[in-house]
């Protein structure tokens, strides 16, 4: 289905429809938030405890095509002692969503789908008058980044990206450290997504074995399986940079007083996805999936640079064998930390030439958020960062406070795939970076994260 298409469907279904005279309830005050989501897959059962952990919040409807999901997610909600929500789905339609968005009986949505359809989901969402947590990435092509920017600026509905890493621990206490000037004047940041996904990418289809058990993909593998390896035979971009870029950005202080201004990419020959199905017990070279040819680069390295004259590179290397890591480096006049070695420097309090343990900077920059919630992060996703993303996105809803990720974040990140698709595919041009808030970066002042709130 092409946007066109979807436009008119979603219009002739009422999707669009104008909702004036009403307010939605995420604009008042004092009521428990009525979430539904989009997406119960393994991310979205992920993403379900923390919802269930909140008074504030009451899971009112879920979604999804595939009834064993569903089945999974209903099972946590049991568990959780939470009344069961609304069920739509699990018969395969791919439009059984859009029966959810009707802002009289949900104030929010999570979605967390296959990424194409993370633009039109969040377009129907907030033109519904629907608040929208949204997983990364925004879109896919250029032109979704400025649809999902543009219709959140005509109808002033919420919008967050759930990037989860920028509520990372010891990333939320770099943050303290570059805002108490530890590390000088920023020069230059580095970070990534550096994680071994041959085994989410390709497995058995068997859904009580997801990781590893096979080299299936697309109609005959099972979640991520199913539609996320598609992306790696098709393009060839950094797919994935908001992990990395996310925190970087708020470093740099990006969109509020700094923004991007050039980007270029490289990509290496694509063999480890092949190498993988070839080694594997369950394929071989007789084996179908050995027979594709798949277009994305094992390495994609992309640069950026800011208008204030740092410059971020970033690293894409999902399909070769490797421990994870996002690669942090934090670079400035007076030190630096990289995560990878946990390790910092700091001229003049480090001994000289030497690298110190990180660890004893993270606890004494260790952020307010993390004081106070610590205990109730516990036992959350990704060591407790789905907890602080979740969080964030409820408590700024509550109380009308601008996203804390906001709309200009989401679009700025996600569309570095787009660009460094078409920077590989022109000859690795290097390209304009396009200004997405029409430069009020300029007085946009930054309000991420500087007190316990969220």
């Amino acid at each position: 289905m092409n946007r066109r298409e979807f436009l008119r469907m979603a219009a002739a279904s009422g999707l669009m429809a104008s909702v004036v005279g009403m307010t939605p309830a995420w604009a008042r005050r004092g009521e428990r938030v009525r979430v539904a989501m989009i997406g119960t897959g393994l991310r979205g059962q992920s993403q379900l405890g923390p919802l269930l952990s909140r008074d504030d919040v009451e899971l009112v409807a879920i979604c999804d095509t595939q009834q064993v999901m569903l089945d999974h997610a209903l099972a946590i909600i049991a568990k959780a002692g939470r009344r069961k929500p609304r069920v739509v789905g699990g018969n395969g339609d791919s439009h059984a969503w859009q029966k959810l968005l009707d802002p009289r009986t949900i104030d929010a949505v999570f979605i967390v789908t296959p990424w194409e359809w993370h633009a039109p989901m969040a377009i129907a969402a907030m033109q519904a008058k629907v608040a929208v947590a949204c997983e990364v990435v925004a879109g896919i092509t250029l032109q979704d980044h400025w649809d999902v920017l543009h219709t959140q600026q005509r109808t002033g509905t919420p919008y967050m990206l759930l990037e989860n890493v920028c509520y990372r621990r010891d990333v939320m206490a770099v943050l303290q450290m570059v805002r108490a000037g530890l590390f000088g004047e920023l020069v230059h940041l580095q970070a990534g997504y550096q994680h071994d996904l041959r085994g989410v990418m390709l497995n058995s289809g068997n859904p009580d074995e997801p990781y590893g058990s096979g080299v299936e993909y697309g109609a005959k593998g099972f979640s991520e399986a199913q539609w996320r390896t598609q992306h790696s035979i098709d393009r060839n971009g950094d797919l994935y940079p908001s992990h990395g870029i996310g925190p970087c950005a708020m470093y740099a202080n990006i969109n509020r007083g700094n923004r991007f201004t050039h980007i270029n990419a490289f990509a290496s020959k694509a063999r480890g996805l092949h190498e993988y199905i070839l080694k594997h017990p369950g394929g071989g070279p007789g084996h179908r999936s050995a027979q594709v040819v798949f277009k994305r680069g094992d390495v994609v390295t992309t640069t950026l640079r800011c208008e204030n004259g740092e410059t971020i590179l970033l690293q894409h290397d999902v399909s070769l064998p490797r421990p994870y890591s996002l690669g942090f480096r934090v670079q400035g006049t007076d030190g630096l930390w990289m995560d990878v070695n946990r390790s910092i420097h700091i001229e003049g309090r480090s001994p000289p030439h030497k690298w110190e343990d990180a660890q004893k900077y993270f606890d004494e920059y260790d952020h307010p958020l993390w004081k106070k919630h610590a205990a109730k992060a516990a036992g959350a996703g990704h060591g407790g960062m789905d907890w602080f993303v979740v969080h964030a996105f409820i408590e700024a809803l509550k109380a009308r406070a601008p996203m804390p990720i906001d709309i200009y974040d989401a679009v700025t990140w996600s569309a570095i795939t787009p660009l460094s698709e078409k920077s590989i595919a022109t000859g690795f041009q290097t390209l304009e970076f396009p200004d997405f808030t029409h430069g009020q970066w300029r007085q946009r002042q930054p309000i991420f994260a500087f007190d316990d709130r969220y």
